[in-house]
């Protein structure tokens, strides 16, 4: 191409030109979109081009507008010449495929060609369940571990903080005094270390832990049939029997799990009539409680109403069940979509 970019300055004459590289274009567009505004996203690319489009950027001055209308028309044409882009290599061809493949299919291929989770490692582990960097930070180091404690959003990080033995809770915090100093390429490489590990692990068959599940199916199951699994874990496994008391939510542990000003969002998704009949079933002292918790955290008109209809009624066996079922199932839905959090049954919130 006889185009040309100048080097010395405006003022260079034609023989200081010398025809422009590809390199050298790509500089040209980049920095013409910068220009006019638009948002590229240069990060996206691997770093050691990256480097390149910068070095190229330092090295070069001014052009003409000729050459540069020339470098955009030629830009232009080769964009509107491609028929269909292809994400380029194995770690493209995984991000574009993200959850049209099954998960078990794209770990496999991961591994085999060695291509580690694209993205900011930390937004990964910011992602997981609490006991899971619990776990992680167990097997870490406690200067690891302050790092970790440093990069996790804040109140998740007072909450894993919370599951420590308390020896091991003291040792990091103090340890998070000492990484001024880090530097971020050093955190940088902590994040893709503990995202190698987490790409290491097997795949699962079940996401949630037994006692999350046991706990799940007992949350619809009669309270007959409830308290008597519960008895039979009780004979068999002391612990796993505790774990799965502490995984299921029923009617009666609204007033020790639910928070009060979450109540009016409970009242918002469970029809009136079937909040009165999980009401004037509650016979139980957890489960009258749980009604009398409930009541004092909605409006007044409306707990007025609701107990002026309740003590009207007679609601018990299976009909009782499945309303306060319906209670049950409208707060795990709430949960589930982040719009409320539980209390821990063990803590100490209000």
């Amino acid at each position: 191409m006889s185009n040309s970019l100048a080097l010395a300055g405006p003022a260079a004459s034609a023989r200081g030109r010398q025809p422009l590289t590809r390199r050298a274009k790509a500089a040209i567009i980049v920095q013409f979109l910068l220009n006019e505004g638009a948002d590229v996203p240069l990060s996206s690319l691997p770093d050691d081009l990256q480097a390149e489009l910068t070095q190229q950027l330092g090295r070069m001055r001014y052009i003409d507008r000729e050459t540069l209308n020339t470098v955009i028309a030629e830009f232009s044409d080769e964009l509107e010449s491609v028929g269909l882009s292809f994400p380029g290599g194995m770690a493209g061809a995984l991000s574009a495929l993200d959850g049209k493949i099954s998960h078990r299919t794209a770990l496999r291929l991961r591994k085999e060609a060695g291509v580690r989770q694209t993205g900011d490692p930390w937004e990964r582990i910011n992602a997981l369940p609490e006991e899971r960097i619990v776990d992680l930070l167990t097997g870490e180091s406690t200067e690891i571990a302050a790092v970790m404690m440093s990069k996790v959003d804040t109140a998740k990080a007072a909450r894993v903080l919370a599951r420590l033995p308390g020896d091991k809770a003291r040792r990091i915090t103090y340890a998070v005094s000492m990484t001024a100093g880090v530097s971020p390429e050093a955190v940088d490489r902590i994040g893709l270390s503990l995202a190698a590990q987490l790409d290491a692990e097997p795949p699962r068959a079940f996401q949630k832990k037994p006692d999350e599940r046991v706990g799940a199916i007992l949350n619809y199951a009669a309270s007959a049939k409830r308290d008597e699994v519960l008895e039979g874990l009780e004979e068999t496994d002391r612990d796993f029997a505790e774990a799965v008391r502490r995984a299921i939510f029923t009617f009666a542990n609204i007033a020790d799990r639910l928070k009060p000003g979450d109540v009016p969002k409970i009242t918002r998704d469970v029809p009136q009539d079937v909040l009165t009949q999980a009401i004037a079933a509650a016979s139980a002292e957890a489960d009258l409680r749980a009604a009398e918790f409930l009541l004092e955290n909605m409006s007044k008109r409306m707990a007025g109403s609701l107990r002026e209809e309740a003590a009207g009624m007679n609601v018990k066996g299976k009909k009782a069940e499945a309303a306060m079922n319906a209670v049950v199932g409208a707060i795990r839905d709430l949960v589930a979509t982040g719009e409320i959090e539980l209390r821990d049954p063990d803590g100490d919130e209000d």
